[in-house]
């Protein structure tokens, strides 16, 4: 009898030890679990994130989606712009307007000839026997197609809309110099975001007026 109390009090001990361990492991992976479920909701709010940023971004133009007056690409040669929009208006030499960026900018910086050739408001940016368009103005008939949809001084902010969601959300005010404050929207060159520039296209009483492109100096 002498030994049945002392070994009672040891097996008593140990059994609410156990309890302790037992209760103890459960809420240690309570605590794990409820730690998985922060963490994946987390990532999925990241996720979410992530999807609802890159839905709301200003969409992309390509170049080889553009079709001026539904013939010429963006670069194209000096006869083509004689076939397609005839004689310039008018010319000036790069090295008089000095512009801080230009299209056919070379290393060793050979350009002394290099000039703007301007037709019904457009302006072009000619190297040799090359050219580009660094300004269109949708007038005189001028107008572009765009994924094969016609896009000219006719089409309203309500037509781009269909076409450019996010930019047209995005619609702000824009300075322009000898027109005012015009409303504009702007759209990303490339999908992957590489190049620095972008191109604003300009609206003038609900309508389209020009489209420029835009780079940093």
């Amino acid at each position: 009898m002498k030994y049945f109390l002392p070994v009672l009090a040891v097996i008593l001990f140990q059994s609410c030890n156990q309890k302790k361990e037992s209760k103890k492991d459960t809420v240690t992976q309570k605590e794990i679990q409820k730690n998985e479920v922060k963490t994946d909701s987390a990532i999925q709010n990241i996720s979410k994130a992530a999807e609802i940023k890159k839905d709301t971004l200003d969409e992309v133009m390509l170049e080889e989606d553009i079709r001026f007056n539904g013939k010429l690409r963006r670069f194209f040669s000096l006869n083509d712009f004689g076939k397609v929009f005839g004689k310039a208006d008018s010319t000036r030499l790069l090295s008089e307007e000095q512009p801080c960026t230009y299209i056919f900018e070379t290393p060793d910086g050979n350009g002394m000839n290099d000039k703007y050739l301007y037709k019904s408001g457009s302006r072009f940016e000619n190297s040799g026997q090359k050219v580009a368009v660094d300004e269109f103005r949708f007038l005189n008939g001028n107008y572009i197609l765009y994924k094969g949809i016609k896009i000219d001084s006719k089409s309203t902010i309500n037509d781009l809309k269909q076409i450019f969601p996010n930019a047209i959300r995005n619609i702000g005010n824009l300075d322009v110099d000898g027109e005012g404050t015009l409303q504009a929207i702007t759209l990303r060159e490339d999908k992957e975001g590489i190049s620095d520039g972008h191109i604003n296209i300009f609206f003038k009483n609900n309508r389209i007026y020009s489209l420029h492109w835009w780079f940093p100096c």
